[in-house]
């Protein structure tokens, strides 16, 4: 059976940092991101997640991460962030 594959991004209470990832389960990833398991992200914890893609396979969700890390993909992540909820 394959798995799904998503895109996240978390953002840093702590500093206003955003991290780009994927993974099968983004919510247990959060958790790890939260618990201090990801070398790059344990200083600026607390996360909390405000966009998650579902892709499918790990190909495109590679891809969709590295546009989202990229400038522009930087910049509509920040739009949605200041986005009234």
């Amino acid at each position: 059976m394959k798995s799904d594959y998503y895109v996240y991004a978390i953002y840093s209470i702590k500093n206003n940092t955003i991290y780009v990832g994927l993974s099968v389960s983004p919510e247990k990833r959060l958790q790890g991101h939260n618990y201090g398991m990801t070398k790059s992200t344990k200083p600026h914890r607390p996360w909390s997640m405000f966009y998650k893609e579902k892709i499918g396979d790990r190909i495109n969700a590679r891809k969709r991460e590295k546009y989202l890390k990229s400038g522009t993909g930087k910049e509509f992540l920040k739009s949605l962030l200041r986005k009234p909820l």
